[in-house]
């Protein structure tokens, strides 16, 4: 059975990141979009990972262009409108697909091991989010509408589970 840390991605930089270099650590995966009407949840986010980083909590942040062209940007434009806009400090991986056959493969694993509503694997809309354990396994899936400050009991509780 796979985990969190089978994974890699992208960063901006161009560097491949081995998720397994998270191992122990809590981590929350978010489908982010640059001009969607949810675009204000990276201030949130931002907030979760001043927070929470020296707890053990990744924020990373994954554009996609997939739902209404919202992100249509270079990676180096939607890293800059992030760090101006919203201080964005927490990772942020190159554009992906996160639904259809191109769909990457962390996000294959992640809507497979938590469906949305009625059991759905596709991701609905921009800033949909995943919370991982430290064991690697996905705890809950949130959508677009659930604001990154009300995960802060469900982080807490992760943070404060032991390591598998």
């Amino acid at each position: 059975m796979p985990d969190l840390y089978d994974f890699s991605a992208r960063q901006m930089n161009g560097q491949e990141l081995a998720l397994s270099t998270l191992k122990g650590q809590v981590v929350l995966v978010v489908n982010t979009a640059s001009a969607c009407g949810f675009t204000p949840q990276f201030a949130g986010l931002q907030q979760l990972h001043e927070r929470y980083a020296g707890q053990g909590l990744s924020v990373l942040g994954f554009p996609c262009n997939q739902f209404g062209s919202q992100d249509p940007g270079a990676d180096e434009q939607i890293l800059g409108f992030c760090q101006k806009n919203y201080g964005v400090s927490f990772p942020m991986m190159s554009k992906v697909e996160v639904n259809g056959p191109n769909a990457h493969p962390l996000f294959q694993w992640l809507t497979r091991s938590a469906p949305g509503l009625l059991g759905t694997q596709a991701i609905k809309w921009n800033f949909t989010k995943f919370l991982v354990g430290k064991d690697g396994h996905v705890i809950k899936r949130y959508g677009s509408m659930d604001k990154p400050e009300a995960m802060a009991k469900d982080i807490e509780a992760a943070l404060a589970a032991q390591a598998a």
